[in-house]
């Protein structure tokens, strides 16, 4: 993506914020073409940049779930057996590897704070795991 534009990216940008914006308006807010929109999207889904187009639906019952970030310190060499065993939890919506102090980032989603406990003890009690630091997530300002 080293390759984009400032179109281009101001052109996702704008796409992120609503992914049904029509090429008139897009070529609007961006104040280019219709047409310049136009072969701008073919050249970005052509090379891959966008994979699709998708609709987000407000899951309703997701509202109010409770939703976290756990950054995760592994002991040495074992973040291949900690990744095996953290693929199991099913409260685990994501796992990442990551650089810096942090080996590994996973998204947390339960429905009580009782969960939030237990599953925070459960990934601390996890061998190889030396450390973590967790964060609640309160509220969504960019998808």
């Amino acid at each position: 993506m080293s390759d984009l534009s400032d179109l281009d990216r101001r052109l996702l940008a704008a796409l992120r914020e609503d992914g049904r914006m029509p090429v008139a308006e897009l070529a609007r807010r961006l104040q280019v073409a219709r047409a310049t929109i136009t072969t701008r999207l073919d050249r970005l889904v052509t090379s891959g940049v966008i994979v699709g187009f998708s609709v987000r639906v407000r899951d309703e019952a997701a509202l109010d779930r409770i939703r976290a970030v756990s950054l995760i310190e592994v002991e040495g060499r074992s973040t291949d057996a900690v990744i095996r065993t953290l693929r199991g939890f099913p409260e685990i919506a994501a796992l990442h590897s990551t650089n810096g102090a942090w080996d590994l980032v996973a998204e947390l989603h339960v429905d009580t704070l009782a969960e939030f406990d237990r599953v925070l003890g459960r990934i601390r009690g996890v061998d190889g795991v030396i450390n973590s630091e967790t964060s609640l997530l309160l509220s969504s300002v960019l998808r």
